[in-house]
């Protein structure tokens, strides 16, 4: 991952730049991220979650190389050299097995990060903060560091075993859990920098303790809160004036910048004043499939008035039989009167659909939607009222008339705040 230590080098001698951090499994939005690559002449960095690909198969029923093959196959169709396509693995440790006994959880982690790395995978976020069955809550910092670091001496032999680029490391967990927050907001705090310095300084002792000191080289950022988070229904905006103190703590620590989970939905500016104030590894993930869910929501409503009911895929009536039928994946989640549940389970900001786009009803429904507006080319003004932004950029000559892309080019909007912001020279 030489090119990834060249960014954060770069970064660290004063150049705006960053990367963001696509944290999604759906084919359609990574075809996106890594055609938007493609034509920009960038890296696209890629990353899993522990839940969602493991040994297991996770959600997605991936394992790390499957989940990495599908990546290759897709970057081959749109003509993007491998070499540009970065691969991360997010909040790896035992955070799937938080069910069982410390000792068993730690052991399936260290297959978990040996798969990773063994499949390519170059960027690994080491996350051990999670309590598991006999483990006190929350865990002290030293518990953290020292799990932390066994994982990082499996990476490190995984790596030597299994050639190729050395691994780099993210460490830290000052984040809620993935997909946004589930509480209120009111309440978020902005990490201090009393708990970096000692999140460092605990982490640093254990990797030298481990006979780690090659990989604390390899150590190139560190997870906080910079202030950005988002629930169901409303958006934390990033105010640098928060998290100054933060910001200027890490311009002290030589080769270490900061990551940011949660960036979801900020306004354009908010991503380049993080990449300035040194938050230079941004992460994005329901933002992409919110997006794609308001595109195809977006063409059910057109292909209902275009074919009529009878004809439709009836797409949305598909999804909300099969996320009712299926609740596990919202009913934590969602809250509050039958019609409150209904608009959390389609609107919502955490957006808890994209766990059911790769349900075989849900994916028949897609098809056939799309098949049906292939075969009956959608008038211009009909695709204007519903994607006003993808009517224009067709009728300029600038997307085709293939549904597809416009559900893609629609992704592509949000990616493009985000490459805006830490590719600056590209724009």
């Amino acid at each position: 991952m030489q090119q990834l230590l060249q960014l954060v080098e770069q970064h660290k001698a004063g150049k705006p730049v960053g990367v963001f951090s696509v944290c999604s499994a759906h084919p359609w939005v990574l075809k996106a991220a890594l055609r938007q690559a493609k034509a920009r002449g960038t890296p696209v960095l890629v990353e899993a979650t522990s839940n969602q690909v493991n040994q297991f198969g996770g959600y997605t029923g991936q394992t790390a190389q499957q989940f990495r093959d599908a990546l290759w196959q897709l970057a081959d169709e749109v003509g993007l050299a491998r070499d540009r396509l970065w691969l991360g693995g997010d909040h790896l440790g035992p955070n799937a097995w938080q069910d069982r006994p410390a000792e068993e959880a730690m052991q399936l982690a260290e297959t978990l990060i040996d798969d990773y790395v063994r499949a390519g995978f170059r960027k690994i976020h080491l996350d051990c903060s999670m309590s598991c069955v006999g483990d006190p809550f929350p865990l002290n910092d030293e518990t953290v560091a020292v799990r932390a670091a066994r994982l990082c001496s499996v990476a490190e032999r995984a790596w030597q075993q299994s050639g190729g680029e050395p691994p780099v490391y993210v460490i830290g967990t000052e984040v809620p859990v993935p997909g946004g927050a589930q509480e209120a907001l009111e309440g978020m705090q902005v990490t201090t920098p009393q708990a970096v310095q000692q999140t460092l300084e605990v982490h640093r002792l254990a990797w030298q303790r481990a006979e780690l000191v090659d990989a604390w080289r390899r150590t190139i950022a560190l997870v906080v809160q910079p202030g950005v988070e988002f629930d169901h229904h409303s958006v934390e905006h990033y105010q640098p004036q928060r998290a100054h103190e933060l910001s200027r703590f890490i311009e002290r620590q030589p080769g270490m910048v900061y990551e940011a989970h949660s960036t979801d939905y900020q306004p354009p500016q908010a991503y380049r004043q993080l990449v300035g104030d040194h938050f230079a590894i941004l992460k994005v993930g329901p933002a992409l499939t919110f997006a794609l869910r308001e595109a195809l929501f977006a063409l059910d409503h057109i292909e209902r008035e275009w074919l009529g009911e009878h004809q439709s895929a009836q797409l949305c009536a598909t999804l909300e039989q099969v996320m009712r039928e299926q609740p596990q994946q919202w009913s934590r989640y969602y809250h509050g009167n039958p019609h409150q549940q209904y608009l959390d389970r389609h609107y919502s900001l955490s957006d808890r659909v994209r766990y059911y786009w790769p349900q075989p009803q849900v994916q028949q429904a897609v098809e056939g939607l799309i098949d049906n507006l292939r075969r009956n080319p959608v008038p211009l003004a009909l695709l204007s009222q519903y994607l006003p932004e993808q009517a224009r950029a067709m009728n300029a000559g600038e997307l085709s008339g293939d549904p597809q892309d416009w559900v893609m080019h629609k992704v592509t909007q949000v990616l493009d705040d985000y490459h805006a912001a830490c590719y600056p020279e590209v724009h």
